[in-house]
């Protein structure tokens, strides 16, 4: 039994990854389509587990087979929260065409930037908007956006564009930029902010996906494992967010942010 659950698997598309590391794998995926529908930084949770078991043998794989898995779980999160909570179609769509291109352009420029110097820059942004929230306890309790429609559309497109390249550059915590943009520029409530970046999260997952399906470097049997798991923590996490409102959602995109803070500071100690 035991030489079963570690004997590495011949499936075309696992990376030859054992039966145990892929039960492992779906739970961490679970997870983080629960964590990443209320308010993103769940692909950390699944992106380190990848990067931990290595499937392919190169992290390259990994990054781009999480792309794969995470694009299901926040496009039927996005759908959960459509279904429930009312979403500005009219300047999302921009937004998330604005955040594919953007993410195209990240995935296409990934090796160029080092590694390093964009762990610095995300975790100096992260501690800031982890302060500014928590600081400011009525942030994104109500929705009230702060600018007239056409400027909010401009706004909406830039950062969708902004936060959709650093997805390509496969960077954690891409669903808490996006919901902290709409709350902290916009004046969305968490809430509403939440399910529009489940909108432009699963845009920013397809543009990725554009170049790393291409490059043969997705490892669809496990991804396609992966994204049912995905899917289903998604499911459960949406409606948690719509049931328990802004309030549920702003503590874990504290909590979610302070767990990035120390896994990117932690990170760049070892690095």
């Amino acid at each position: 039994m035991i030489d079963t659950l570690t004997t590495p698997l011949t499936w075309p598309g696992f990376g030859g990854v054992t039966v145990l590391a892929l039960l492992a794998l779906c739970v961490a995926s679970l997870l983080a389509g629960a964590v990443d529908a209320i308010v993103g930084g769940g692909g950390l949770v699944q992106l380190s587990a990848l990067l931990i078991v290595l499937p392919g043998g190169e992290a390259i794989f990994s990054v781009a087979t999480n792309k794969l898995a995470s694009v299901v779980g926040t496009a039927s999160a996005a759908v959960t929260f459509a279904r429930r909570v009312p979403i500005d179609r009219r300047h999302v769509a921009p937004m998330a065409v604005a955040a594919f291109v953007g993410a195209i352009g990240g995935a296409l420029l990934a090796a160029a930037l080092p590694s390093r110097v964009l762990t610095v820059v995300v975790l100096v942004a992260l501690v800031g908007v982890g302060l500014y929230t928590w600081r400011r306890p009525e942030l994104g309790a109500v929705h009230a956006p702060r600018f007239p429609r056409r400027t909010q559309g401009v706004v909406m497109g830039i950062g969708g564009a902004a936060i959709g390249f650093y997805d390509g550059l496969a960077g954690p915590g891409t669903g808490s930029f996006l919901v902290f943009l709409l709350v902290g520029l916009v004046g969305f409530a968490f809430l509403q902010a939440s399910a529009t970046a489940k909108v432009v999260n699963t845009a920013t997952n397809l543009g990725a996906l554009v170049f790393f399906l291409p490059a043969g470097v997705v490892l669809l049997g496990l991804g396609a494992v992966l994204a049912v798991a995905n899917l289903a923590g998604a499911v459960v996490g949406a409606r948690l967010a719509v049931e328990r409102g802004s309030a549920f959602v702003r503590r874990v995109f504290l909590v979610v942010v302070a767990v990035l803070v120390v896994t990117l500071a932690v990170r760049l100690a070892a690095g």
